[in-house]
């Protein structure tokens, strides 16, 4: 798999103030979901966190931050779900990011049903139904899955942004032109999970 070039490859990742943009285009929705559901594996973050330690400090893509503090900014709860099989570094990377209070619902485990049973787990404990959820994920699978249960679903491909956040609020409210392209961003074995962990490989403190 070729990795991206070192100049384009880390301002990707280094955390900047996008709160008052993504604050922006929240504000300029005509309704907002009331739950917006996060993947995390290259979703708001750019690795495996499996493939990760739990020592080191972790990183998001570059403006994920921002459009998780403009949600909650907005009193939009938010959740995650992912397929990941390490639930507690999953929590104790949040907490060291700062945002392990954001999310209302965590459903963190491996699954074989493309988080379908992610969802009607969030819908139980939160009683929010289907089509009042925004999910973004980088898998297309997921994707169409859980968009079958009724849940407006935005592949990302280069992590959360606020081109992302602004796609998945227009296919929210249905005015949609297109979801934002790019290429994937995402190794496909373990080897490139090794490989992607060295270069992702940032002290943030």
């Amino acid at each position: 798999m070729a990795i991206p070039s070192e100049v384009g490859y880390w301002s990707t990742y280094y955390d900047t103030n996008d709160e008052p943009e993504a604050t922006r285009i929240l504000n300029a929705a005509s309704r907002l979901p009331a739950l917006v559901v996060f993947d995390l594996d290259y979703t708001l973050w750019p690795y495996f966190c499996d493939c990760r330690s739990e020592n080191e400090s972790p990183v998001l893509y570059s403006q994920a931050k921002g459009v998780i503090q403009a949600l909650k900014s907005k009193g939009v709860l938010m959740a995650i779900a992912s397929r990941s099989p390490t639930a507690n570094k999953a929590r104790t990377f949040l907490s060291k990011l700062d945002l392990l209070s954001s999310f209302s619902v965590m459903e963190v485990y491996p699954s074989w049903s493309d988080k379908t049973d992610h969802f009607q787990k969030i819908h139980q404990k939160t009683g929010i139904p289907y089509n009042s959820m925004l999910f973004f994920d980088d898998e297309d699978r997921n994707i169409q899955a859980v968009g079958h249960m009724g849940v407006k679903s935005v592949q990302v491909h280069n992590g959360v942004n606020l081109a992302a956040l602004k796609a998945g609020l227009q296919k929210f409210a249905g005015t949609e032109n297109m979801e934002p392209q790019g290429r994937r961003v995402r190794p496909e074995s373990m080897a490139g999970c090794l490989e992607m962990a060295e270069k992702t490989n940032v002290d943030t403190d």
